[in-house]
């Protein structure tokens, strides 16, 4: 593959919707004393800058011109200062230009070859045959899929929390994942130390669904106790860091009762947020009853292709209430993990056209192990039973970007923020294991080759945005 890095020097000016030099009036015959805008940029602002083919030589020569052709030729000269110094003029050298990857962006319904030009943090152009020449870097992507970065609403992030938690930047970034959203690992009480020493610190961008166990997920002791479950506080949480958390979690309650999910509601209705649910059903408390009671349209159940959860009848079919309770706006999450994804319960369920609203991982120490419920493997596996690359990529960026509210993510929209995800979508012969460590032999696998969040590369496997080492010089990493 043939990689481009370079800079540009004395290059003709491009506008973000012209792929043509512009030839400004001041450049063109009529005006003898400059021929380039490169050449008339540094000329300096003496008699000379108006010399016409071997006159005014001196400051009495100089007298000879007519004070109309002065005047005209200045004011050329202050068009071109003026253009040089333009805004317009300055957007043209982007900082970053992908070249040639298969566009896959439901929101902006691109799918082809596209071009994305970055300038600092932003998407500034998406577009076909951008020029190379207007870029300081050129990465050449015609052998890779390019999608926004991936989102994923269900992770275990708070890495100074319980021990299972994980480093978001080390299990994030490497599957293209850009923003990430810890599913309740903290609840009121300690979401700011989170904020402070894990969310702040972290270049992934991290979300957080807040749990409505106070102390948050330590284990049976607290997470069955309903005095942990302070409303009013939850929502004063949420409230108070709107641009970070975006809704409230609950998990793992086992007593028979509905105090978890009802007071988890209450919090979400408080604070205008959504609600995230982990669910076992137990007698008088049923799963039917959640998704058709409980839980309003925009809520989320999370697992949902878990062997507790009944979604099948005797002869695999989906249940009716699970399409009613589609219909009635519940959102249905992968949230694999190490227990909660099973190849006999999603292949008949997809197979039947019942496919999750977003993809997710759980992704915790647990389940990175045998299941490697990471995101990258995860799409994967959807792929492997039967849906399609559109479809999944859906489901890893637009989808989850509206089932948080946050409809600014998820896209590759100019003027947005750049984040982006390149993928390789490998053929050949694959394994991939579920929570059951049942396995499904698939033919095609994707794999994360580079990642930019917020305008930079951040993961980079193959070096595609790098120098040859031989090419580079005296190079250093330090800064």
């Amino acid at each position: 593959m043939k990689i481009r890095a370079s800079r540009v020097q004395n290059t003709p000016l491009v506008t973000p919707r012209q792929s043509q030099p512009i030839v400004p009036p001041w450049t063109r015959g009529d005006y003898r004393g400059v021929t380039t805008m490169e050449t008339s940029a540094h000329l300096p602002l003496t008699p000379s800058l108006f010399k016409e083919e071997g006159h005014l030589r001196s400051n009495q020569t100089y007298g000879r011109c007519n004070s109309r052709q002065i005047a005209r030729r200045a004011s050329h000269l202050l068009a071109l200062l003026l253009f040089l110094a333009s805004p317009s003029s300055a957007q043209q050298i982007y900082d970053m230009l992908l070249k040639n990857g298969h566009v896959i962006d439901p929101k902006n319904q691109r799918n082809g070859r596209y071009d994305i030009a970055v300038i600092g943090n932003k998407i500034i152009r998406v577009g076909e045959n951008l020029p190379s020449s207007k870029a300081k870097l050129v990465v050449d992507l015609s052998q890779y899929y390019v999608t926004p970065g991936l989102i994923d609403i269900h992770t275990h992030f708070d890495e100074q929390g319980a021990q299972l938690n994980l480093n978001p930047d080390h299990n994030a970034l490497q599957s293209g994942v850009t923003t990430a959203v810890d599913a309740g690992s903290s609840g009121w009480k300690n979401f700011e130390q989170f904020q402070k020493q894990v969310i702040n610190e972290s270049r992934t961008r991290l979300l957080a669904f807040l749990n409505i166990v106070g102390a948050g997920m330590y284990g049976e002791k607290v997470e069955n106790d309903v005095q942990e479950m302070d409303v009013d506080a939850a929502a004063r949480m949420v409230k108070k860091y709107p641009q970070t958390i975006v809704g409230i979690k609950t998990a793992h309650f086992q007593p028979a009762t509905w105090e978890a999910v009802d007071r988890a509601v209450k919090a979400a209705e408080l604070s205008n947020s959504v609600v995230m649910v982990d669910f076992h059903p137990k007698p008088g408390r049923g799963y039917s009853e959640l998704i058709l009671k409980y839980m309003r349209p925009g809520d989320i159940h999370t697992h949902f292709y878990g062997r507790l959860t009944p979604q099948l009848d005797a002869q695999k079919k989906v249940q009716p209430y699970m399409l009613e309770a589609r219909k009635r706006g519940v959102l249905f999450d992968v949230g694999h993990g190490s227990g909660s994804f099973w190849f006999r319960i999603a292949v008949p369920a997809i197979e039947q056209g019942f496919l999750p609203d977003t993809i997710s991982t759980d992704i915790h120490k647990d389940s990175i192990m045998l299941p490697r419920a990471n995101m990258i493997t995860t799409m994967s596996k959807f792929l492997n039973i039967g849906m399609t690359l559109e479809q999944v990529i859906e489901r890893s960026t637009i989808n989850p970007a509206k089932a948080i509210r946050r409809p600014e993510l998820g896209n590759l929209s100019e003027g947005g923020v750049a984040d982006i995800a390149v993928l390789e979508l490998q053929k050949g012969q694959f394994a991939f294991l579920d929570s059951g460590h049942g396995k499904l032999i698939g033919d095609k696998r994707l794999r994360c080759v580079l990642t930019v969040r917020n305008g930079k590369v951040v993961w980079d496997t193959e070096g595609l945005s790098l120098t040859e080492w031989s090419n580079a010089g005296p190079y250093s990493n330090f800064k």
